[in-house]
């Protein structure tokens, strides 16, 4: 892998080496890291809207508790230190570019101490960083070889459900954020030469009965604590989650957060259409299939070739702008905008059922990256 070499870690782009730096290197937006709300980061938002997402806003905000708290204590079981989180976040973050996000986790990973510089942490640093990067920037091609890669350096199990649940969620964060700031109406701000992501090829949702089966282990029963055995009994039948709480519980809390979140997103009669196009964009065809029946047309047209398209884009209005925002969210979120946001009210939605909408179509996203990197369609 090419390396880029910065003095310190004062920029977005993050080393995947290590290396010693001056101590008085700060980042570029220091007090980006000492924000009370480190969901929202202190966007202004109305009160009215806030009370009326509380109940989904809330679970997030313990989950940056959760996943980026200041000191982890390292063990045999779970090796992913404080460093390791934030490093994986900021990853992510410059994949989709969205400066508050990147401003804030570049600034909290600063002072953190890196490994070691020998070989072995070194290398352990690029594959963790290759990985979050692919399943952020394009999921359809992680592989069962690329988990077999991160065993290869040293991930335990539980360390490998925890990279996936913080890429997800950086992902989900970095939406939300981004459909705030274009009600707002904050201009769009991207880095010259960030990529669009591309949509998965459409060969892959050929097979309309194929069947999600994890590939990695769960938790057993026998090894389960009190407190994993109550969550796992609490969300097992959490339609969302199937098949993946298992492997979630190694964090129950985590988990927990993670179920309060997708419990409280409402749904609607658009849920299912914004649900498809991000399985079909990210190449999630377990998500896809599992939604294909409660969207009209999508047996016949899902998305994927020339004449699919040229189906979806003579819908209604209502669906056309439901189309257009939630694929422009899930390929670049730094380029989603008012223009994007603005066709949805027009069509008739409130502001709150329009960001619900958008907020639940960056959580597919999440839960598709999970299915995609935990398992696979057989």
């Amino acid at each position: 892998m090419e390396q880029r070499r910065v003095s310190g870690k004062s920029h977005w782009y993050h080393e995947t080496q290590s290396s010693t730096c001056p101590a008085d290197v700060l980042p570029l937006v220091p007090e980006a890291a000492h924000v009370e709300d480190r969901f929202l980061l202190e966007l202004t938002l109305p009160a009215s809207l806030l009370a009326a997402c509380e109940s989904w806003i809330a679970p997030a905000r313990e989950l940056t508790r959760l996943l980026f708290p200041d000191s982890v204590a390292v063990t045999r079981l779970q090796t992913f230190s404080a460093y390791d989180r934030l490093s994986t976040a900021l990853t992510v973050a410059q994949v989709y570019g969205v400066q508050r996000l990147c401003n804030h986790y570049a600034a909290r990973l600063a002072p953190l101490p890196g490994p070691d510089s020998s070989r072995e942490s070194n290398h352990r640093l690029a594959q963790t960083t290759q990985y979050a990067r692919q399943l952020a920037s394009s999921p359809s091609v992680i592989t069962p070889q690329a988990r077999t890669q991160l065993e290869d350096v040293g991930l335990t199990t539980h360390d490998i459900v925890l990279i996936n649940q913080i890429t997800g969620f950086i992902g989900f964060q970095a939406r939300v954020l981004s459909v705030f700031q274009a009600l707002l109406g904050h201009p769009v701000r991207w880095l010259p030469g960030m990529p669009v992501q591309e949509d998965a090829l459409a060969t892959r949702f050929a097979d309309r009965d194929a069947q999600w089966r994890p590939t990695i282990s769960g938790i057993e029963p026998h090894h389960a604590s009190a407190e994993q055995t109550a969550t796992l009994k609490k969300w097992q039948a959490l339609p969302p989650l199937e098949g993946l709480v298992p492997l979630l519980v190694y964090d129950c809390r985590t988990l927990d957060a993670t179920a309060r979140i997708i419990s409280a997103l409402p749904s609607d009669s658009f849920s299912g259409l914004a649900a498809l196009i991000t399985a079909r964009i990210n190449g999630s065809v377990s998500c896809f299939n599992a939604w294909r029946g409660n969207v009209d047309g999508a047996t016949e047209h899902p998305f994927g070739d020339e004449k699919a398209l040229a189906f979806w884009s003579q819908h209604r209005p209502t669906e056309q702008a439901i189309i257009q925002a939630v694929q422009l969210l899930t390929r670049a979120p730094d380029r989603f905008s008012a223009a994007q946001f603005n066709p949805l009210t027009e069509q008739g939605f409130s502001v709150e059922q329009a960001v619900n909408l958008l907020a639940w179509s960056g959580l597919c996203g999440w839960l598709n990256r999970l299915r995609i990197a935990l398992g696979e369609t057989a």
